[in-house]
């Protein structure tokens, strides 16, 4: 018998949001102990709130703007023990439900009232330079074009 004790936690299901408008993606402005990184704004999913209401309101509490949700793009797991982060994440994992949304004002978009830990603000990132920018998952930077976004398939599996 191991002297370990490994810590199970629920899978945590999460709702975020791919915002694009005039060439530019919106995203929140992290910083960690290697510098600043952007992630997709969202967020865990509260019991008795549907995927769509959790965007809605992980958008609201991160960049200060409500969002109009479209349809699913793709879901995505993140298990932190497979990643980068596992010094960090090593019992974390979540399943990602990532939805296209619309801002009606662009210009109305502020760091939000309760940001997450380790977000210092929220950028707009042009699509053209997603490639050099320290973005996760990185997995799906190849996805971005000049026009928006195109997925290939709706379930992208584990994956930073």
């Amino acid at each position: 018998m191991s002297d370990t004790v490994t810590t199970i936690r629920p899978i945590r299901p999460a709702a975020r949001a791919v915002v694009i408008h005039d060439g530019r993606l919106l995203a929140a402005k992290m910083r960690d102990r290697r510098g600043v990184y952007y992630i997709l704004p969202g967020g865990g999913q509260r019991p008795g709130e549907t995927l769509r209401e959790a965007v809605v309101r992980e958008c609201m509490e991160e960049c200060g703007v409500e969002v109009e949700v479209q349809e699913l793009l793709y879901v995505r797991e993140y298990i932190g023990k497979n990643h980068s982060f596992s010094d960090r994440h090593a019992a974390f994992h979540q399943l990602e439900h990532v939805f296209r949304c619309r801002v009606r004002d662009p210009h109305a978009v502020v760091p939000g009232g309760n940001c997450d830990n380790y977000q210092v603000g929220v950028n707009w990132l042009a699509l053209e330079a997603m490639a050099s920018i320290r973005f996760y998952p990185e997995s799906i930077k190849p996805f971005f074009t000049a026009d928006g976004i195109k997925v290939p398939r709706v379930y992208l599996g584990d994956c930073n």
